[in-house]
């Protein structure tokens, strides 16, 4: 399975238009060789590069969504209303644009999509921690885009 970004290459620097310094336009995402038995497809994108004085556990979750239609080989800011969208790390049910402290060093931003053997009945308002859960024993394979931000 495959996810990449038309906005940057694994590995880049995320546009700023992407950010909270831009405009805040969700990254758009293509998925390929998603496995043929695929029930739904789910993504998390989060930054596990938090200064700690900030967030204790150094992680901020930035979009949480499932039940994404198996079928589904892109997301682009006009297809954001695909899946459920959860509660990212500041309760926002939506992108939330990379913001690091400034001055702070390039933080990573991990897209990881999940091929799931089912669907699931989550709340809204779930965030990462609750999707993982609910996760454990049905994930058939992953696929991990990574881009970094820095803020001057």
């Amino acid at each position: 399975m495959k996810i990449e970004s038309p906005s940057f290459q694994d590995g880049d620097f995320i546009p700023v238009e992407h950010s909270a310094d831009g405009d805040e336009v969700p990254v758009p995402l293509e998925f390929d060789a998603v496995p043929a038995h695929a029930v739904s497809l789910a993504l998390v994108v989060h930054d596990p590069d938090v200064p700690r004085e900030l967030r204790p556990d150094g992680n901020f979750d930035h979009w949480v969504v499932w039940n994404i239609p198996a079928e589904q080989r892109r997301m682009y800011p006009d297809d954001i209303q695909v899946g459920v969208v959860g509660a990212g790390s500041s309760n926002i049910r939506a992108w939330i644009g990379p913001a690091p402290p400034p001055g702070d060093k390039a933080h990573r931003y991990f897209f990881t999509l999940y091929a799931l053997d089912t669907a699931f009945d989550l709340p809204g308002e779930a965030g990462r921690e609750e999707l993982e859960a609910a996760m454990q024993g049905h994930v058939l394979e992953t696929a991990v885009l990574m881009g970094r931000f820095q803020r001057e």
